[in-house]
């Protein structure tokens, strides 16, 4: 089984595994007493923090050990609004930030604050001026991600803390797609990071806050880890993630070349040997291991099915799922197709022969989800209407999408065709499929069932 998920999960490193084991005979104890099983514990965590801080690039007693990459993002983020209280109430977050961001603005909205939401270009990359553009009086906090974790594209991060430091505002990165394969480059006040990302094993996170920012801990108060993690330290994984995270910084380098030509294989091939397909995500400021493309007239779900039979372990962030009729929010705030989308993130050591067989065996198993679901093989022979009303109430992904490119070319020139649908994916993949075909997004209308959107045939 080829194993190509590696941005929700990467497996678990060797080193890792040595060191979870070795510390699981020594590092049980209680660290915070003083007899030799407390103290022997102490030593183990204290260089574990040691060694996170030196690849982080901060100070020991700045990073804290958390029970998950999210729950370092909830806290990080909680006790830098609160510690910056009196300044204002106001969030800024991007667009394609992990659900974790997102549902932390979406708690403080409701709690009475208000929050800036920075969209991002077609490529996923937000803009350094429509951060500081955000930037206001009573900004309390500002947060962007290092690196996308359903795109891959890199963000500006050092030039966003440049202009937020110059206003007086902390910036939060969240760095757990890429602090794997480096330190987060720039003048940041707070990050997050999650082990099992990296090679680490589960349940560890990362919370550095940088001293000299306002930080208020929210909920009980704890004596560990500085009051801004509660509970029992887990003293194995966390001695297992600090020794993972050494080891795979020690390989970064080699590695990143090895896997950026891997994937820059798969960005260049695969629109090659199937048609009708979108590569999303910037081109070049990208993260060595992860491609994503959608395939138009797919159902995503399928297409995952289809190849996990091939020994293909990919994931999604398509509509086109079971779990969720809407589209991916990444994809959504980038204006790019969500229909039958593809993330391949190759974990570390990923042989070549791999990716050449899932370049192999990819164009077949699209082809076949096709057929299964009557998807159009070719342009149909043009009958002079001057206008068409596809209706497609009731039908998912990426059935809308599917019945509009069958009937096309039956307008002319000049003529439209009315997509009726109340699928929210409609909303995203119609005026995609109108970009990938030089054709004119005219709209959306109000119907009596859903929405009508309209697309005018250009050529």
């Amino acid at each position: 089984m080829a194993y190509f998920d590696a941005a929700s999960s990467a497996p678990l490193h060797s080193v890792a595994r040595q060191a979870l084991l070795a510390a699981l005979d020594e590092g049980w104890a209680d660290p915070a007493r003083l007899y030799r099983e407390g103290r022997r514990a102490r030593l183990l965590l204290d260089a574990a923090r040691e060694a996170a801080a030196e690849a982080v690039g901060c100070r020991a007693d700045e990073l804290v050990f958390t029970s998950s990459g999210t729950r370092a993002v909830h806290s990080g983020i909680a006790g830098a609004l609160a510690g910056r209280r009196r300044v204002g109430r106001h969030l800024i977050v991007s667009a394609v930030e992990h659900s974790s961001v997102l549902h932390s603005a979406e708690a403080h909205e409701a709690d009475g604050g208000t929050v800036t939401q920075v969209p991002v270009d077609r490529g996923g990359a937000v803009a350094v001026a429509s951060y500081e553009k955000a930037l206001s009086e009573d900004t309390a906090l500002a947060c962007l991600q290092s690196a996308n974790h359903e795109v891959g594209t890199e963000q500006p991060v050092a030039e966003v803390a440049e202009v937020c430091r110059a206003a007086g505002v902390p910036l939060l990165v969240d760095a757990a797609q890429s602090l794997g394969w480096g330190p987060v480059e720039g003048d940041w006040s707070l990050l997050t990071a999650s082990a099992h990302k990296w090679g680490g094993p589960s349940g560890v996170g990362l919370l550095v806050v940088r001293k000299g920012v306002r930080f208020a801990p929210q909920g009980p108060v704890d004596e560990r880890e500085s009051g801004r993690a509660a509970g029992f330290e887990n003293i194995p994984a966390i001695v297992a993630a600090a020794a993972s995270l050494r080891a795979v910084r020690a390989e970064a380098a080699a590695e990143a070349v090895r896997l950026r030509e891997l994937t820059e294989r798969i960005r260049a091939r695969v629109p090659r040997l199937v048609p009708d397909v979108e590569v999303v995500g910037d081109p070049v400021r990208r993260l060595p291991g992860l491609v994503t493309f959608s395939c138009l007239y797919v159902d995503g779900e399928t297409l995952l099915h289809e190849l996990d039979r091939e020994e293909f372990s990919v994931s999604s962030g398509s509509s086109c799922t079971s779990s969720t009729l809407t589209p991916s929010h990444v994809l959504k705030a980038m204006g790019v197709l969500s229909g039958g989308n593809v993330r391949v993130s190759l974990p570390p050591g990923t042989p070549e022969e791999d990716v050449e067989r899932f370049l192999a065996v990819l164009p077949g198993v699209v082809a076949e989800v096709r057929e299964k679901l009557g998807a159009p093989t070719g342009e149909p022979a043009a009958v002079r209407e001057d206008a068409l009303v596809v209706d497609a109430l009731g039908r998912r992904c990426p059935i809308p999408v599917i019945e509009l490119a069958k009937v096309f070319g039956k307008v002319p020139v000049g003529s439209t065709v009315r997509v009726l649908a109340d699928d929210e994916a409609a909303r995203l993949d119609i005026p995609a499929w109108c970009e990938m075909r030089g054709q004119e997004y005219v709209g959306e209308e109000p119907a009596d069932e859903g929405s009508a959107y309209v697309v005018r045939r250009v050529s």
